[in-house]
């Protein structure tokens, strides 16, 4: 399947995507507020520049897109049609970067959380989950 925009287009379009702040992660960070939680944004002193970050209780959040991320077994981390030569070792990459920086965070002590884009359509489930995951190891 050949794209339908020009270059040109396709690298405004993609320079449109966003790193911090994006509508994803607002909707956590709203969650999260409103249960009570408080916390720091991307601290850079930690691996991976965790999006959110909780100090005092050792442990960070993490908010990936599915598509950029690869979610494993989800319909929105479909790959792109072409362009693989670019496409496949861009994610892989951003996949294998991610283990890493988890890795380094558990070395360090902290504790992670991923949440993943489609799974912001069930906001009970993930509200349960959070809870979880920031008492857990709580006295």
């Amino acid at each position: 399947m050949v794209d339908t925009l020009t270059r040109k287009e396709r690298s405004e379009q993609m320079s449109l995507v966003r790193a911090k702040d994006t509508k994803l992660e607002l909707q956590v960070r709203r969650l999260i507020y409103s249960l009570g939680y408080r916390y720091r944004l991307h601290v850079k002193d930690l691996p991976g520049k965790p999006d959110i970050v909780l100090r005092s209780r050792r442990k960070v959040i993490f908010i990936h897109g599915c598509f950029w991320h690869r979610h494993k077994n989800c319909t929105l981390a479909r790959m792109p049609k072409s362009r693989l030569f670019f496409w496949k070792p861009k994610l892989e990459g951003n996949k294998a970067r991610d283990k890493k920086n988890q890795k380094k965070l558990n070395a360090m002590g902290w504790s992670y959380l991923v949440i993943w884009e489609c799974q912001l359509n069930k906001l009970t489930t993930l509200r349960t989950k959070i809870i979880k995951f920031l008492d857990e190891g709580k006295n």
